[in-house]
This record gives C-alpha cells, structure tokens and sequence, in this order.
C-alpha cells in the first residue's frame, strides 16, 4: 500500500494544473477547473484517495456544496460507500442545518444535510476542494455530529497552511482556534496539496476582471 504525502512527488506533479487567480479579492484563488480538464490529472487525484480511504473503514463520503459535488461522488464510487450532499439552506427537504460560519469570504449560513442521511455510529469521511481558514469544515463537522455520527476524516486536494494556526500579528483568522472553540479539534484534516508547492500563476488576459460574487 502506497502512502501518499502533503507535497509529495504526485502532489508536485498535479500541483502545475492548480492555476491561481486574483479573484473574489483574493490574491490567490486556486481553480480545480485547471485539472478537471485533465482526466488523467482527476482520475490520479481520485485514486489517491481511493487508496488513502480503502482500508481505514468508512461507512460513507460527504460532499460539501458545490465543489465537493464534483470529486465526492467518483471517491464514493470507487469505495463503493453512499455519497451525500451537505448543500447550502433551503436546497433539500427533510434537511438539519448547522450553524452560521466564517469564511475567508466572509460569513455564510450554515450547510444542511438530509436528517436521514447519517445514522448514529457511522463513519463519514467530508470531501471539498480546499480547506482555509475550516469554517465550512467546521459547518459539515457538526452536522456529522448532530445526528450521531463520527468524522473519520476531512479530505481537501489543497490545504493552505497559513491558516492552521497563524501568529497573532497575522491577523489571519485560526483554524485551529476555531475547531477549539467548536470542540471538533479531535477531528484530522489531510490535505494532498499545500500552497508551498502551488506555484502556478495563472496567465490573464489584458481584459481580464474580477468578477467574483463575493468581496
């Protein structure tokens, strides 16, 4: 079994199709769509998690709303495990929700997820793009935990390390202050890709504008 690291040789390798862009007032907003073009870079980023996830045991994968739309469902697939959906509110019946977070965009409501999803006991094992500052971590977390169930682990492709637990002087928000203070800081977070290795500025157009909906 093969043991995949944080900036590891493969991580390195996939890093070069995660163009960053200045967008939504961030420097440096990291497209999944760089690899999503690339079948043969998704299906490397699938099977590494495949493999990171086979033999620790999980009963299924929960995708954040909306990127973890799009790797959950081929990672639950492969596992052969249900896959479900923690969607922004008002999106699905018979739903829970989750308190309102923070983000490094600002505050946002909390994820839902369908009551009848996550039974007591089971083993959920979160999937999103990127994980920053963990506030939308921390949203589907909760809902886990609300109905029972336990987070074997949350997955992202890139993890920024900046946020893990920043100086003071920073004035970065914490990840780590935050699932403290939420009592979820038991849970493990792994992330393939960090931004030391995320070196790839995407190349913009004269008329190129940040359109992002949020500031």
């Amino acid at each position: 079994k093969k043991t995949y690291e944080q900036d590891g040789d493969e991580a390195r390798q996939i890093a070069q199709y995660l163009p960053y862009f200045p967008f939504k007032g961030i420097p440096r907003f990291y497209d999944i769509g760089g690899f999503l073009e690339k079948p043969e870079v998704f299906q490397q980023i699938v099977d590494i998690f495949v493999e990171r996830y086979n033999e620790i045991g999980i009963d299924s994968v929960a995708g954040l709303d909306a990127r973890g739309f799009i790797l959950g469902p081929p990672i639950a697939l492969a596992l052969k495990k249900p896959f479900i959906m923690m969607r922004k509110q008002g999106k699905m019946p018979n739903a829970i929700s989750s308190d309102a977070y923070d983000t490094e965009y600002g505050k946002r409501t909390g994820l839902t997820v369908q009551k009848d999803k996550v039974k007591k006991g089971d083993r959920v094992l979160i999937i999103d793009d990127l994980v920053a500052t963990g506030g939308t971590l921390s949203s589907a977390i909760n809902l886990v935990h609300m109905l029972g169930g336990e987070v074997v682990e949350c997955a992202c492709v890139v993890e920024l390390k900046m946020f893990i637990d920043p100086s003071e002087e920073s004035g970065l928000p914490s990840r780590t202050k935050l699932f403290k203070s939420s009592n979820i800081n038991h849970v493990p977070v792994w992330g393939l890709i960090s931004e030391d290795v995320l070196t790839n500025e995407a190349t913009l157009p004269e008329d190129y504008v940040d359109d992002g909906e949020e500031h």
